[in-house]
């Protein structure tokens, strides 16, 4: 079993944080029952759609104030499709129907979670307001990725070990212990995004839909992408935040990503002269810092952000990085960073300490960190390479030279030679960035759209990752659902969207 430690930092300053769709999402063991929900009494009548049957069931989540009324199903599809006859996979479904009084309409909107390794029916609920419009006339599918959620959890249980050896040696040697465990429940070789694209089509098939509309949030875009390439004329249209191209292999391309992104939201604070007189020049700072931690680690007290308990832990440099790279998706968290790495170098820890903490505990189980290492291994092992020029970068080089130590022993699947072509198609398609987005840089936006004549691409001022629910967009997003047609929409209500200014101190930013 992989440590607690080893899991944060793949999660959390590596991997997982890489394609992530949110960084403080819900466990999948957040909501309860046969498709991670709450299910009516089993005398309720069973709801038809296309072939399945579905009955009444609650989706709940930490991040929502309140639960959400849906129908829920399983449906069972082939472990690995040459072989029918073996092992089957219980796919965890859920629909919420359209609420509006006029007309419905058939094709469905499909929601995919990033990751790789969260599961739909656990983060959908905190966006189920940005298509409070689309779900007027549309349902919404929702369906849990193979070896994540409830659809055969590919996931290595922490234990309690406080070792920090970090060394791809150790790692891999977990990654082994990891492989043993699942292999017992799964052939992880059948985990991949082209597995989980064929999936997808069956439940298609499975409820009678001629076309679907795909909405994917950042490793949801791969997918969407890759669904789009084998099932065109299934296709109706794509909704790509936060896009991960075709052509990418993951690679190192974060550490130069994450320190791009982190150049332009520190400007914020050296620009303004008032943020730069108190708390100097915010990425100096930095470099500062994690130098000290990286010689010598630090004893700290901290109050529990959770319990209030009074605890000690030790800092690292690799969690400081982690807390970094996750402040960086959201500009509201990230506005706090040159305050909180300007208190520690002065010294003071403690609200560094149990922000990390915090982190750490909400991010531990966010992710099916076997399921991420079936996509990972298999779709990008070859691209993990140490490169000289990303020593001196926030994240350095410990991701590739861990994970490709990991995939060393991790079971690869097959994947198509044109895997990694650009998604060459006429379908309509929405492509949004975020500008100081710390993993999919607007420049990915850009490559995307260039191979899709009937997409179009918005970048969203001073936003992170993951934005379709930033201001205005839910509008939008809504409008190009019903019409179809990316290039009809009038961006200009995005103008209104601003930076967030950077805390000063722990009251907020200058008045």
């Amino acid at each position: 079993m992989m440590s607690r430690k080893t899991r944060t930092i793949l999660a959390v300053a590596v991997i997982a944080g890489v394609l992530g769709y949110r960084v403080l999402q819900p466990k999948p063991e957040a909501a309860t029952g046969a498709a991670g929900n709450t299910a009516a009494p089993a005398a309720v009548e069973p709801l038809k759609l296309g072939s399945l049957a579905f009955t009444p069931c609650s989706l709940s989540s930490p991040m929502s104030r309140s639960s959400l009324e849906a129908q829920c199903a399983t449906y069972e599809v082939p472990e690995d499709r040459a072989n029918p006859d073996g092992r089957t996979i219980a796919l965890n479904i859920a629909w919420l129907q359209p609420r509006g009084g006029g007309e419905q309409l058939a094709d469905p909107v499909f929601f995919l979670a990033g990751g790789p390794g969260q599961a739909a029916v656990a983060t959908y609920p905190p966006l189920d307001p940005v298509f409070r419009e689309v779900r007027k006339q549309r349902s919404v599918i929702l369906v849990d990725q193979r070896g994540t959620g409830k659809s055969n959890l590919l996931s290595c249980e922490s234990d309690d070990d406080s070792a920090a050896d970090l060394s791809p040696a150790a790692l891999q040697a977990q990654a082994a212990r990891c492989v043993e465990v699942l292999s017992k429940k799964a052939d992880l070789r059948h985990y991949t995004t082209t597995d989980a694209i064929a999936d997808l089509d069956a439940v298609r098939q499975a409820i009678g839909a001629a076309q679907i509309n795909l909405v994917g949030v950042s490793y949801g875009t791969r997918v969407a992408q890759q669904y789009a390439m084998r099932y065109p004329a299934s296709t109706r249209s794509l909704v790509l935040d936060s896009v991960v191209p075709n052509t990418l292999e993951l690679g190192n391309i974060f550490a130069r990503n994450l320190d791009d992104a982190l150049t332009l939201q520190f400007a914020l604070c050296t620009k303004d002269p008032v943020c730069k007189d108190k708390l100097g020049d915010p990425r100096a700072e930095l470099d500062t810092l994690l130098a000290r931690l990286r010689t010598q680690p630090v004893a700290v007290q901290y109050r529990d952000a959770s319990s209030g308990e009074l605890k000690q832990d030790t800092l690292r440099a690799e969690s400081v990085a982690g807390l970094v790279r996750m402040y960086a998706y959201m500009p509201l968290a990230s506005s706090l960073l040159p305050k909180l790495i300007h208190e520690a170098n002065a010294g003071r820890y403690e609200n560094l300490m149990a922000l990390v903490q915090m982190m750490t505990g909400q991010m531990q189980d966010a992710m099916a960190m076997g399921m991420q290492m079936s996509v990972v291994c298999s779709e990008d092992a070859d691209s993990m390479v140490v490169r000289a020029e990303d020593a001196g970068t926030v994240l350095g080089n410990q991701m590739p030279e861990g994970m490709a130590a990991m995939c060393k022993v991790w079971p690869k699947g097959q994947v198509p030679d044109d895997f990694h072509s650009a998604l060459s198609s006429d379908v309509p398609a929405l492509v949004l960035e975020g500008e100081f987005d710390p993993v999919t840089p607007p420049r990915y936006g850009e490559e995307v759209v260039k191979s899709l004549p009937n997409g179009r691409l918005f970048v969203l001022r001073g936003q992170g990752h993951n934005v379709i629910g930033a201001g205005c967009m839910p509008k939008l997003f809504a409008q190009f659902i019903e019409k179809n047609d990316a290039a009809a929409l009038d961006g200009s209500c995005l103008e209104k969207l601003d930076y967030v200014a950077p805390f000063t101190s722990f009251n907020g930013a200058e008045p």
